[in-house]
């Protein structure tokens, strides 16, 4: 399923989407996207603090808004946090002529 054109991230940007009923985000790392549903695996709760913020100041890490943990932007997995070794549930993400598509 088409998600929108990779130019329409920022590079080490995020941004959300609802797609199908399913709420998830994209980060995009230099020119790699990778994708994840936009749940806590620890609170069970939306990660961003307003609309496409998922990551940390510092562009480094996905940050949960709730209560700060840190997730690899290209793993998903908690290195600080109440939720270490944890993971976001990934999204099948692919780049096709400049275009990001996602498999639900």
């Amino acid at each position: 399923m088409l998600l929108c054109r990779l130019n329409e991230i920022e590079p080490n940007a995020s941004r959300g989407f609802e797609v199908e009923g399913v709420s998830l985000f994209c980060v995009r790392k230099d020119e790699q996207v990778f994708a994840y549903i936009n749940h806590c695996p620890h609170r069970g709760v939306p990660l961003e603090w307003q609309p496409d913020t998922f990551l940390d100041a510092e562009k480094q890490f996905i940050q949960c808004a709730t209560h700060g943990a840190l997730f690899t932007i290209d793993a998903g997995e908690c290195v600080a946090g109440p939720c270490p070794g944890e993971k976001l549930t990934p999204v099948d993400v692919r780049l096709e002529a400049g275009d990001i598509h996602v498999d639900l």
